[in-house]
């Protein structure tokens, strides 16, 4: 079965066709990054304009990399949700509309789960069940996953995504957009020791983050430091220690919780090599990532999500739709 997937959630446009007995057949990503650093962040009108204009084209190149043609796809997978509603809604638009038209199956994928199910598309895949940190722009969250569609919610954040913290803290630094990879790469340049950050939320039981307070602490180290280039080195590296520190606590807390030996790690912040080393270097535990190509949003997570939930489908719904801003993943079923 032949499984186009559409994502168009935030800032990114991502195509893919995902063949369920060959693999990943093809994909494409457009990323909007360049549109909107001169805005300092995502401005979701742009974000929508610009899905309309690539969403169609970026079909077409991976059909042309595939070497098949429109009416050789099965079924159409497509972002419906969480994420910004006008993204979300070019997307689900044009995934419902190709597959009413082929009359084939249209499956609205759960952004996250399609994060969280990336790594089994690497050659060697984790086995169910295992703990899923999810760790994004958007989402920090801990799950405990059985199988396809059978999620338990561990922990999430009570206010900032731990992504979001990495970006608000560059911008309040003055980095350049997008903020969490540039200060990664800055930390590289700190001095160790130098500044102690506090690690929230991990003096007390449970598995919810907060980072919000973190992100508070680095703008006063800021403010009450010479604000030298050494010294913006030295906190970018605190910083990332201590939230890095922190999800590593509360992953070792979570996998004693479920009895689990297994850790699977997806979203953008997944391809910080600090959190990967990090976290590889807990023992007796297993843990697995994406390609870094397939950390941040793409159209190949959502094409094998579909492909997971193809299973019994038949033909086309009518072409009715409708995005969900906030789509929580414990509310997804098996397929």
């Amino acid at each position: 079965m032949r499984v186009l997937g559409i994502e168009s959630s935030c800032d990114e446009t991502g195509i893919a066709l995902y063949d369920t007995e060959k693999g990943l057949v093809a994909h494409a990503l457009f990323s909007q990054v360049a549109m909107h650093a001169e805005y300092g962040g995502v401005v979701p009108e742009l974000a929508s304009r610009d899905h309309i204009r690539k969403t169609l084209p970026l079909i077409d190149q991976v059909l042309t990399q595939a070497q098949l043609q429109r009416t050789d796809i099965d079924a159409v997978a497509y972002t419906a949700g969480p994420g910004l509603v006008g993204a979300l809604l070019v997307g689900t638009a044009i995934g419902r509309s190709l597959a009413w038209a082929l009359d084939i199956p249209a499956i609205a994928i759960n952004h996250m789960e399609g994060h969280l199910l990336s790594p089994l598309l690497e050659d060697n895949p984790p086995d169910f069940p295992f703990v899923s940190l999810l760790v994004s722009g958007g989402h920090t969250l801990l799950v405990e996953v059985q199988a396809v569609g059978q999620y338990k919610l561990l922990g999430e954040s009570i206010d900032d995504a731990v992504g979001e913290a990495f970006d608000k803290t560059a911008k309040m630094l003055g980095l350049d957009y997008p903020g969490g990879p540039v200060l990664a790469k800055l930390a590289e340049q700190g001095i160790a020791d130098k500044y102690e950050f506090p690690r929230p939320m991990t003096n007390r039981p449970g598995l919810d983050f907060s980072f919000s307070g973190l992100k508070t602490f680095a703008m006063n180290t800021w403010r009450d430091s010479s604000q030298t280039e050494q010294d913006k080195a030295n906190i970018a590296l605190a910083f990332q220690t201590a939230a890095i520190e922190t999800l590593a606590i509360k992953c070792k807390r979570a996998l004693k919780q479920t009895s689990l030996s297994t850790l699977v790690v997806a979203g953008g912040v997944s391809a910080n090599k600090a959190l990967r080393t990090r976290l590889s270097a807990m023992p007796t535990i297993n843990v697995y990532y994406p390609r870094p190509e397939f950390c941040s949003d793409n159209g190949a997570m959502i094409a094998f999500a579909g492909a997971m939930r193809s299973a019994g489908l038949e033909q086309a719904e009518k072409p009715s739709f409708s995005a969900r801003p906030r789509w929580p993943l414990d509310e997804l079923s098996p397929p």
